[in-house]
């Protein structure tokens, strides 16, 4: 018997953020979907957890009929936390983290809520997905959520290996129906970080932490290079960070 897809949706951009109501817009003409999500933006919050104070839920009616949803007062990965471990009624297929503004390429997954929400579902045994829209401000994510709603099934078809993710960064379409699709690795992604320096009313000094990307496209097939060049990235990420080659070293080196 036929059974839609069961999808677990978080971001970390927040729970009203465009992004997440057009990917759950377009994923629940495909399958059946559940929402738990930050109830405020939780960007770069890396893969954190919260674990000194309790978490507040609040049930989320905005995205219309047939989609139960919660807002979490913590992080993406909190969300998924309790959607796997509290609030899921029957088991989910997949997780798919998004739509979240602004890319994820190279170094960015380490510091990315959106990465992380879909690390933890990989943690939790689920199939996971992060999807960025590679541009910020007045961007259009109805290309990205047909593509989300089409990875899914190749997903289910195909199956994806242990412990392991697809980072998806979907760029600004410009009129184009469909982009064409690159299979990449992470590449090398530099902040130029600038602190800015501040003084509150009280006379406190404080700071702001800004900074601008530099990408070093080392090799023809890095997600930055992609994205860069008008394709839709899709790269396999895995959480073993072990380092094979060094690995192998250490086992020389006399450590007595």
């Amino acid at each position: 018997m036929f059974r839609l897809l069961h999808v677990l949706v978080t971001n970390d951009d927040g729970i009203n953020a465009p992004g997440i109501h057009k990917l759950v817009e377009g994923l629940r003409e495909v399958a059946e979907v559940t929402v738990v999500a930050p109830d405020r933006e939780m960007s770069a919050t890396s893969h954190a957890i919260t674990v000194t104070r309790p978490l507040r839920v609040t049930e989320y009616r905005r995205f219309g009929e047939g989609v139960i949803a919660y807002a979490v007062d913590g992080t993406p990965s909190d969300c998924v936390k309790l959607a796997v471990d509290v609030f899921m009624k029957k088991r989910f297929d997949i997780v798919v983290s998004g739509i979240n503004s602004g890319p994820n390429l190279g170094t960015d997954v380490l510091y990315s809520g959106t990465v992380s929400g879909a690390i933890e579902g990989v943690i939790s045994g689920l199939p996971a997905i992060a999807i960025s829209a590679a541009g910020f401000g007045d961007f259009n994510y109805e290309g990205a959520a047909r593509f989300a709603a089409k990875l899914i099934n190749l997903v289910k078809h195909h199956g994806l290996p242990e412990d392991t993710l697809l980072n998806v960064n979907v760029p600004e379409a410009n009129g184009a129906k469909e982009l064409p699709v690159k299979v990449t690795r992470l590449g090398k992604r530099r902040y130029t970080n600038v602190f800015d320096r501040r003084t509150d009313p009280r006379g406190r000094e404080y700071f702001w932490l800004a900074g601008d990307p530099q990408d070093y496209h080392d090799r023809p097939d890095a997600d930055t290079l992609a994205v860069s060049q008008g394709f839709i990235s899709v790269t396999p990420l895995h959480l073993d960070l072990t380092s094979e080659a060094l690995l192998r070293e250490l086992n020389s080196w006399d450590f007595d």
